[in-house]
């Protein structure tokens, strides 16, 4: 069902997407952001100051944010079409939960095992190089959207977390809008690490706001994944969370009789 309106269970999720985005922004400034001072000095030199220069990189970001929510509208048509008719909602939401965990493990510094499933995109990563040479000098807006489209592809533990939690939602509108926010998340200190250097780097890089970040990722993580745990359905009955796997009856193999104090049929209010 693609949704109409947002529920209190999508806000949270999309409160969360971004949260995780804002926390990973000591991962993204280790990740990206020697892309970022790249793609600054890909430009021309007169356009790497002042105005000009954020105007570029607001459009490198949004370059890589469409293909977040190209990513997200992929496989939020994937788990409505596909996996979530099989294996089930709740079970999305579960392997969502467990990989922001992962995730926060790695801000932390406390389990590295993402760079395993960092090192499954390098291929595709690596594909792409000739079209990032071809979009060289980025001399006009347009090559610059092309140049952070591909920017995006960049293998990354964190988007992919992200994506498994867009995934969890399986909808074709509501998880590219996760993946939205979870962009917007990531927006503020790229932003920063592309015009600006240095001192907020380094603060971004201790290992105390590392660790801090890692612990509050691994919180949304374990709240993301606590409704698929037994009695931990907190909202399983609101919302993305509570929703059946498209074309199944969520009362099959729960009918019983009719009591006396049941309506009799044709009288529905």
């Amino acid at each position: 069902m693609i949704s109409s309106v947002i529920g209190p269970v999508d806000s949270s999720l999309l409160l969360t997407a971004w949260l995780t985005g804002l926390l990973g922004g000591t991962h993204c400034i280790g990740m990206c952001g020697g892309i970022s001072a790249a793609l600054t000095f890909a430009l021309p030199a007169e356009q790497r100051q002042g105005r000009t220069l954020l105007g570029y990189q607001l459009a490198y970001n949004i370059g890589r944010l469409l293909t977040y929510v190209l990513f997200g509208v992929i496989v939020g048509t994937l788990g409505q079409t596909i996996i979530a008719p099989v294996a089930g909602l709740m079970w999305l939401r579960l392997v969502a939960g467990l990989l922001m965990v992962a995730m926060g493990l790695y801000l932390a510094g406390w389990w590295m095992g993402l760079q395993r499933l960092e090192r499954l995109g390098s291929g595709l990563w690596q594909h792409l190089d000739p079209l990032r040479r071809r979009l060289l000098p980025v001399n006009h807006p347009l090559k610059a959207v092309a140049a952070g489209m591909a920017w995006g592809f960049l293998p990354c533990g964190l988007v992919y977390s992200a994506l498994a939690l867009a995934l969890a939602r399986s909808d074709s509108v509501m998880s590219g809008a996760v993946m939205l926010a979870f962009g917007l998340g990531t927006l503020p200190f790229l932003l920063i690490t592309g015009t600006l250097a240095g001192r907020l780097r380094q603060w971004l890089q201790q290992r105390a706001v590392r660790q801090a970040a890692g612990l509050l990722v691994i919180a949304f993580g374990i709240w993301t994944a606590l409704p698929a745990l037994p009695g931990g359905g907190h909202h399983a009955h609101n919302g993305a969370a509570g929703e059946t796997a498209p074309g199944t009856d969520p009362h099959a193999g729960h009918d019983k009789p009719a009591t006396k104090q049941e309506m009799p049929a044709g009288h529905h209010h």
